[in-house]
């Protein structure tokens, strides 16, 4: 069957964890509390910095930003996937689809970014300790959060009119639970050679930037704690970044897997698998690993919870 050009058809279908057959209730299931517990962390975590004087600083309004943008990027992909997994294969338009990788891909991208303003914000503070309050203004940090979101937006972009300037098969499913690149990519017609290297300079410029600036502020980081003379104090100064690092890792790890590589080596199982960590187990992680093992995110959660049972007392 001939490729038809994408005018004459209108939507796809994801197929999702169809392969999956009877285990798709326990996935939804499993993936519904994963996705509750996330949602609603994250939103506390938003909510508890904003309230919280004492966590009206750089660092937790970097974070702040950083868990509104997880939300939002999960907003757009998850309650979909569950409704797919709890009535069976879903259709999509062609535009709702164009839309969804926009967001998906503006937050992901920004999600990298603000992961970068992160750690340049340690940087700041462990190697420059007096100037930090002075440096780290809030028109600076403004600037920094804008430029985020803007460049979030920008490549997302690049990367969504790459895809949907294809003319598309005869096929219109979808072997993914939402509209990512390369599934989306892997259904165009004729030579995608241009598209793909498209996608994987646009790919480079998000996640090789971003971390380079990472490597660069942890560099510096590393330094300043090698400087310190005290064991405890190294050790003191290391655990202000070791919660940072463990998202980063995690966070770039799974999209450079995804995103830098050749069309030819995608695995339909492999690759869901590893959506499925950066779409539901990662932004489970901000709230968790970066926030909660935060003392004083920790006793501004108390106080949240002790003033909530004496104001009902």
């Amino acid at each position: 069957m001939g490729p038809t050009n994408v005018t004459s058809w209108r939507g796809f279908v994801f197929l999702g964890f169809s392969s999956f057959g009877e285990m798709q209730l326990l996935l939804f299931a499993l993936f519904l509390s994963l996705y509750l517990i996330t949602l609603t962390s994250n939103v506390f975590i938003i909510v508890v910095i904003r309230l919280d004087s004492h966590l009206h600083t750089p660092m937790y309004l970097f974070l702040s930003f950083l868990s509104f943008s997880e939300t939002c990027y999960t907003l757009g992909i998850i309650p979909r996937m569950l409704c797919g997994l709890a009535m069976g294969g879903q259709t999509i338009s062609y535009v709702g689809c164009a839309i969804q990788m926009f967001f998906s891909a503006s937050w992901a991208c920004t999600n990298c970014f603000l992961l970068a303003v992160m750690g340049f914000d340690r940087y700041v503070a462990i190697c420059a300790p007096l100037h930090y309050a002075s440096r780290m203004d809030p028109i600076l940090c403004a600037q920094l959060i804008a430029t985020s979101f803007l460049s979030g937006y920008f490549f997302g972009l690049g990367m969504t009119l790459i895809i949907f300037c294809l003319s598309f098969c005869s096929s219109h499913e979808i072997h993914h639970f939402f509209c990512d690149t390369p599934p989306v990519l892997s259904l165009a017609c004729g030579d995608t050679g241009l598209s793909e290297m498209g996608i994987l300079i646009l790919s480079l410029l998000v996640l090789l930037v971003s971390f380079f600036f990472i490597t660069i502020s942890y560099a510096y980081i590393l330094a300043a704690i090698l400087r310190i003379p005290s064991a405890e104090g190294r050790k003191k100064a290391f655990s202000t970044c070791a919660s940072h690092l463990t998202v980063v890792i995690i966070h770039y790890g799974c999209a450079s897997f995804m995103y830098l590589r050749p069309k030819a080596s995608y695995s339909l199982e492999r690759d869901q698998l590893i959506a499925v960590t950066y779409t539901v187990v990662t932004p489970l992680l901000n709230p968790i690993v970066y926030s909660l093992r935060n003392r004083a995110v920790q006793t501004a959660l108390r106080n949240a919870f002790r003033g909530r049972l004496l104001g009902k007392g």
